[in-house]
């Protein structure tokens, strides 16, 4: 049950990270209440990054952890 929840993250993390490059999405409640839920987790990791990198990583070290997470459970 963990792993089901835990995938079903993975899926809300990518689905937010392809969001971000369709800027005709970002208004839909839908889209919105993707990326508040995403932002639980990769919102404390933005704040640890620099702020200076072309790319945001936080989705990728999001979805990295919950790997690790779920190889450990």
């Amino acid at each position: 049950m963990i792993r089901f929840i835990i995938n079903i993250y993975i899926v809300i993390v990518l689905a937010d990270a392809i969001l971000s490059y369709l800027p005709q999405f970002q208004d839909q409640n839908w889209a919105k209440s993707i990326r508040k839920i995403a932002d639980y987790s990769t919102k404390p990791i933005r704040k640890i990054l620099p702020a200076d990198l072309p790319v945001d990583f936080s989705p990728l070290i999001v979805i990295f952890l919950l790997n690790l997470v779920k190889l450990l459970w």
